[in-house]
C-alpha cells in the first residue's frame, strides 16, 4: 500500500486560478491542463473562491458585503414565502 502525496498550492495560486477559470471562455479542463493542475482541483477552487455565485471573492471586505447582500435577499425571500415581514 503506497501513501500518496498531494501537492499543496498557495492560496494566491488557487485564487488566481479560480479567477482565470471563471473569466475565460475555455473549458475548465483545458484551463486546468494549462495551469498544470487537475480539473478536480480547479473545480474545487472555483467553488470555494466563488462562494457558488460565479464571482471570485478576494477579500474579507468583499465577503462581508456578500454576506450582507445574501442576508437581505434571504429576508426578502422569507417575506415572499410567508407574507409577513421578517422579525429581528
Amino acid at each position: 500500500m503506497s501513501s500518496r502525496k498531494y501537492k499543496q498550492y498557495p492560496a494566491e495560486f488557487r485564487e488566481s486560478s479560480a479567477k482565470i477559470a471563471l473569466e475565460t471562455d475555455r473549458p475548465m479542463s483545458q484551463t486546468a491542463r494549462e495551469l498544470g493542475v487537475t480539473p478536480k482541483s480547479l473545480y474545487s477552487w472555483v467553488s470555494v473562491y466563488s462562494g457558488g455565485n460565479g464571482k471570485v471573492i478576494t477579500s474579507k471586505e468583499s465577503a462581508s458585503e456578500e454576506i450582507k447582500s445574501l442576508k437581505k435577499e434571504l429576508a426578502r425571500v422569507k417575506l415572499e414565502r410567508d407574507g409577513n415581514p421578517p422579525k429581528n
